[in-house]
């Protein structure tokens, strides 16, 4: 009884080792592509650079104004009710969505430094200027539009059919 158990055993082993075999060998190998990435000239680095700098500093502004307004005051304060009675639930709705539109505002802009300081290490890397998915060069017309962009024009085009 034993020895039947063991050679039902081995023959299970057996069939998924060679099943495993086949799957590998079905299958070539991926390689990785090796990105080529060329480097910008320096004028233009220094160009860019200080677009993204001067665009880092207007966000960090409009970024502190809306967390200001939306988390310094209290929601009676926001809503101008000075008196001890409280209020329709209509405003109080109409004042959480303000205060919450602005929240989501401030947090998509704090994506957009994200993305400017990322910019802003490529520069310094010398990557900067190619897109991070092929490795072309970026168009100036997009970096010019979009001085933060990590991709060229075609990358973001399929990313965003996907």
């Amino acid at each position: 009884m034993k020895k039947a158990k063991k050679a039902a055993k081995r023959r299970i082993v057996k069939s998924v080792k060679v099943s495993r075999t086949k799957a590998r060998k079905a299958r070539p190998a991926q390689k990785a592509k090796k990105i080529r990435i060329k480097k910008m000239p320096s004028k233009y680095l220094k160009k860019y650079k200080a677009l993204l700098l001067k665009e880092r500093e207007k966000i960090g502004g409009g970024i502190n104004h809306i967390t200001e307004e939306a988390l310094k005051t209290s929601q009676r304060d926001a809503s101008g009710d000075l008196s001890g009675y409280s209020y329709h639930m209509a405003d109080m709705a109409t004042d959480n969505y303000e205060r919450e539109f602005s929240l989501g505002r401030a947090s998509d802009e704090q994506n957009l430094l994200y993305t400017i300081d990322e910019a802003l290490k490529r520069v310094s890397d010398g990557t900067y200027g190619s897109c991070l998915q092929c490795g072309k060069p970026i168009s100036k017309k997009r970096l010019d539009a979009l001085p933060h962009t990590e991709l060229c024009i075609d990358c973001q085009a399929a990313n965003e059919s996907k």
